[in-house]
């Protein structure tokens, strides 16, 4: 017979606040039922024209520089904190387009649920988030933490 609850559940993390709530509720959730976490986190790709702009490269050493500092923080608090709670987790990191690379992780592993942070941007509103392309999307259920 089928599990009651999920397998696994699949988290989206960046390092802002609200993707750290999400995480949380995501660990306390899979601690709950008892299932697999896979936290992912997605490297974003420097934007083609910025070398254009930038002579010097600078900008875009800078935005490598920062994106280690958040995968290293990310992997040291799941290495000192999630063995403690009892949670199967693994932390997979990607690079490239946010959505493209989370719904790929939620169908590689077989994801029943994807948890992401609510999304800050002013130009999201606009455009649409990373939440609302997962809920209209349909695939999974998507819970949107604030």
């Amino acid at each position: 017979m089928g599990r009651d609850g999920p397998g696994s559940i699949l988290v989206g993390i960046d390092g802002s606040t609200s993707s750290l709530r999400a995480a949380a509720y995501a660990v306390g959730m899979a601690r709950r039922q008892g299932c697999r976490l896979i936290a992912v986190y997605v490297r974003a790709n420097p934007p083609a024209l910025l070398p254009l702009a930038d002579t010097g490269g600078r900008a875009a050493l800078t935005s490598v520089e920062a994106q280690d500092e958040v995968e290293k923080e990310l992997r040291s608090t799941f290495d000192q904190y999630l063995p403690q709670l009892g949670v199967q987790a693994e932390l997979v990191v990607r690079s490239g387009e946010p959505f493209t690379e989370l719904t790929a992780a939620a169908q590689e592993s077989h994801a029943d649920a994807v948890i992401v942070g609510r999304s800050a941007g002013m130009l999201h509103r606009i455009a649409g988030s990373l939440a609302t392309k997962l809920v209209r999307c349909g695939k999974w259920p998507v819970t949107v933490v604030p």
